[in-house]
């Protein structure tokens, strides 16, 4: 932990610390089980703030004066001589304003996980706070990987095909032309991260394994979330283990609409019996999905709502309730924990921490890739790799931000276009008997009984005790009441199959810039879909349920829910994520209409090809991992036989 004294220059200064500890003290006070925020936890967040750059330290620093501002303009004394009853009123009068609210819940949140990711709290709560330490054996095939940060000059490499990703599209590409006996390189930007390095601590493993700690968000009529990770495994290592098949109905769809009969669900369907034999899907134990399954269950069975156990990629899973941070067993499937090393014991080779910039392109066809690695003291070597074929597998908002960067494969003009997300909601349920999820995976259980008639989706989204603090928009005794009947609580969420579309474009530093517009239709869904969740909720027992909606943040009786459910609701009242990007390098037939063609070549440049969520041709209303697997697997063969034919 960082002390004010070893603090980077342009950290808070002193005066700017002790007006952070009174707005500490009074979101965070003293209550039954749990003491009041201190200087401790003022340290832990200004650490936080820190770690995370110059301008979101420079942003912060100006939230705490615009707090400040507010009270010498309302009350002419600074914040801290306020009575503590006059505090909580002025932040509430910025939870209450529909601008304000979400800058006060920036301001807070490296207080709660300050303050609620200490041991100390979990204790006081009972909770556990983190895994066990193991000490794993070296596995043979890690001396297959180097870290790009440890080269010393520049270097050029070859080999057959160039993979760049280890998620859900590259590394099964990668494990299928190695055991086809073709010289493979997987190059990866972030990580390689090995079972004693999952500490199960949200902001540390965000850190690690999250892209810019989830912050990368939609703009448009609501600023959605849309969390990736960046490490060895992609997305996959920091999704919860979903693993369903892409409806039959939706791949019918591909065949009808886009003549895509390749991916009809019989010729897809010995693909996704590979994946689902690899990742070990079956469908979550009592173990794994725990209190909130059973109270699910409870409530949809008195409702007469379909219900049953999530597929899930973890056939040993001991609930835990860590999935999203990295899982600490090695039971979760991920890729970095199956066709990663399935590659890499096959004779592939993983290059960690070399961020791809350029596709080498000569005589109109694709040959190899150019990165760039830091060193620890800061300099930058770079690597180029030459090879047969190129599979880009950077994932639906960076495979596009590339190609578009290269001025590549967009003679369509459809690259960065029709993203889909699968817009999310959740509540929470507060009932008087325990349901302790964090005993259970963060996603264990589902509802699916409006899945083909709704497009909605209901999965689990329990979060550890300081995630979930972050989450709610709340502070003051209230707040750090609910906070401590957190094994009380029943965190779950919804998806949509949205037809709304977005877009992906490159910004001058070659990052993805993402604008979403939610449309009506599926406001008016996630709307049901919240109005369906706080009734199963209460039928199951809960006696208050706390949606993520502005305006509606508690409900303490099922009547208000039919007010909640006639109401009309803003999309921007809406505090929602998303996890599944998609279609943005779309897979089709018609080069006037998509990117890559049905064998994953992009269309406008031979031997370039694409392997990852942003081929995927539409969104899919579930998760989408073992599909993204599927058609790489499908790929694969056709990358193999272009690479022999080279």
């Amino acid at each position: 932990m960082s002390t004010a004294g070893s603090m980077p220059e342009g950290s808070l200064s002193p005066a700017e610390r002790a007006l952070l500890l009174e707005i500490a003290r009074t979101a965070l006070p003293g209550g039954r089980l749990l003491g009041a925020a201190d200087a401790a936890t003022v340290e832990r967040a200004e650490a936080f703030v820190d770690s995370l750059g110059q301008s979101p330290r420079r942003a912060y620093r100006g939230l705490l004066w615009s707090i400040e501002s507010s009270a010498l303009a309302r009350h002419r004394r600074r914040f801290g001589q306020l009575p503590f009853g006059r505090r909580i009123d002025l932040l509430s009068q910025w939870k209450n304003n529909e601008v304000l609210r979400v800058p006060l819940r920036a301001l807070l949140a490296p207080l709660k996980f300050g303050y609620f990711g200490d041991p100390g709290a979990y204790a006081a709560l009972g909770c556990r706070y983190a895994p066990d330490p193991v000490q794993p054996e070296k596995k043979r095939w890690e001396s297959q990987v180097l870290d790009g940060a440890t080269l010393e000059a520049d270097e050029t490499l070859e080999c057959d095909a160039v993979v760049v990703g280890t998620g859900a599209g590259g590394a099964p590409v990668a494990k299928e032309l190695a055991e086809a006996g073709h010289a493979v390189l997987l190059v990866e930007e972030g990580t390689y991260v090995r079972r004693d390095g999952f500490s199960g601590r949200p902001l540390e493993m965000m850190a690690r394994l999250w892209r810019d700690y989830g912050a990368t968000i939609t703009v448009g009529n609501t600023a959605i979330p849309v969390p990736v990770g960046r490490s060895v495994g992609g997305t996959t290592t920091i999704n919860a283990g979903t693993s369903l098949r892409a409806p039959e109905a939706l791949l019918r769809s591909w065949v009808a609409e886009h003549g895509l009969e390749d991916l009809s669900p019989e010729k897809l369907d010995p693909f996704y019996a590979r994946v689902e034999a690899v990742l070990g899907v079956a469908e979550a134990t009592p173990k794994a999905y725990g209190g909130p399954g059973r109270l699910i269950a409870r409530g949809c069975d008195a409702l007469g709502y379909s219900h049953r156990p999530l597929r899930r990629n973890a056939p040993d899973c001991d609930g835990q309730g860590l999935c999203t941070f990295g899982c600490p067993t090695d039971a979760k499937r991920s890729t970095n924990v199956s066709y990663v090393p399935l590659a890499l014991e096959r004779s592939a080779q993983l290059l960690t921490h070399v961020k791809v910039e350029k596709v080498l392109v000569e005589n109109g066809r694709a040959v190899g890739v150019v990165g760039r690695a830091q060193r620890p003291e800061g300099r930058e070597v770079t690597v180029t790799v030459r090879a047969k074929v190129v599979v880009l597998a950077c994932g639906a908002l960076h495979t596009p931000a590339l190609l578009l960067k290269n001025g590549l494969a967009n003679g369509s003009g459809e690259v960065g276009k029709n993203l889909s997300i699968h817009p999310a909601g959740a509540a929470m349920g507060l009932f008087d008997e325990p349901v302790e999820s964090w005993r259970a995976a963060p996603q264990g259980y589902s509802i699916d009984h409006f899945a083909k008639s709704d497009g909605i989706l209901f999965e689990g989204g329990s979060t550890p005790l300081e995630v979930t603090s972050a989450s709610l928009g709340g502070f003051g005794p209230e707040h750090q009441e609910l906070m401590e009947r957190y094994n009380n609580q029943l965190n779950f969420g919804f998806l949509v199959k949205d037809v709304s579309r977005g877009r992906v474009r490159v910004r001058r530093d070659g990052r993805p810039w993402m604008s979403y517009w939610l449309g009506e239709h599926d406001r008016v869904r996630l709307q049901k879909g919240m109005a369906i969740l706080a009734r199963v909720f209460f039928a199951g027992g809960a006696r208050e349920v706390w949606p993520w909606v502005f305006g509606w943040e508690r409900l303490r009786d099922p009547s208000e829910v039919d007010r909640l459910e006639r109401a009309h609701i803003p999309a921007r009242h809406f505090d929602l994520t998303a996890y599944h990007p998609l279609g943005t390098a779309r897979l089709g037939v018609d080069p006037k209409r998509s990117v890559v063609g049905p064998t994953h070549e992009a269309h406008d440049l031979p031997n370039l090809y694409v392997c990852d969520g942003s081929s995927v041709p539409s969104s899919l209303g579930v998760n989408p991992q073992v599909t993204i697997m599927a058609m790489a697997l499908r790929a694969s063969g056709f990358i193999a036989e272009r690479i022999e034919r080279l």
